[in-house]
């Protein structure tokens, strides 16, 4: 025959099957734990899984067992490690050591389970329900280890009112600006640059040429200053003028006339 205890013992048909992690209303809402990061939280619930039934002091929290469940950052993994001891809610039964042995814990929610591979003293010291005897732990990376500081606005020196003059005195604006830099324009200093190179290229050639010309003059100079040499005329070769045949000419009839008359007279 059924009873009451007997239909306790068959579960709640309203969940899913299997085991399930237990977490204590006293742990989720004391000042603890709502002091613990995000990370904080999320690796004490990976603590609260490993929980069976008598294996409490045994739970693993290496990187090695936690790279499985998604925790690759090992930097975050001992800060979150190191945040739940301090809080309280975990404790350190088995000291990790190297090369191959790793660190043991126990929640400190539940009662501590008998094993014997503990260091000596755990079960002495271990305290059930340390988390609430703890003070809420403050975030390290908000907050500095000892507490805020209270540091003044104002400079050490005191406020000090700012001159309204420029320390090398007000400068005078200048009004009217020329459109043409002090220094000229470029284009007319390199302008004014090729002129003057014109000019002393067309002075040089000048120069040169009078040079040419006095040398020119004094060489004309010397030439009729030399004597000339006397040569020889010489005769052409070949038969000369008088030596030529006397072609006769015809006679002119206006000497002819003059002719006849002085002979008439």
């Amino acid at each position: 025959m059924a009873n009451g205890r007997n239909k306790l013992r068959r579960g709640d048909a309203g969940r899913d099957a299997g085991g399930f992690v237990a977490l204590p209303w006293a742990v989720l809402d004391s000042p603890a734990y709502l002091s613990l990061s995000m990370h904080a939280r999320a690796l004490l619930l990976e603590v609260a899984r490993q929980f069976t039934r008598d294996n409490n002091g045994w739970l693993l929290l290496s990187r090695a067992h936690m790279a499985g469940r998604g925790w690759k950052s090992c930097d975050m993994l001992d800060k979150s490690k190191r945040e739940l001891l301090a809080a309280g809610f975990i404790f350190e039964t088995v000291k990790g050591r190297r090369p191959n042995k790793a660190a043991r814990y126990a929640v400190t929610w539940r009662a501590l389970d008998r094993h014997p591979g503990y260091d000596v003293g755990t079960v002495e010291v271990f305290q059930r329900g340390a988390y609430r005897l703890k003070e809420p732990v403050q975030n390290a990376s908000l907050v500095p280890p000892r507490g805020h500081i209270e540091r003044p606005i104002a400079p050490p020196h005191g406020t000090e009112r700012a001159s309204t003059v420029p320390p090398h005195g007000a400068i005078r604006g200048v009004f009217g600006v020329p459109p043409v830099p002090p220094h000229g324009h470029h284009l007319e200093n390199h302008l004014q640059h090729s002129a003057a190179k014109d000019v002393q290229d067309v002075e040089g050639v000048q120069e040169r040429w009078a040079n040419i010309e006095q040398d020119d003059d004094a060489a004309s100079s010397r030439r009729e200053a030399a004597p000339r040499p006397t040569r020889p005329r010489r005769r052409p070769k070949g038969p000369g003028l008088d030596d030529a045949p006397h072609v006769p000419q015809p006679p002119d009839p206006t000497a002819q006339l003059e002719l006849l008359l002085n002979r008439q007279d």
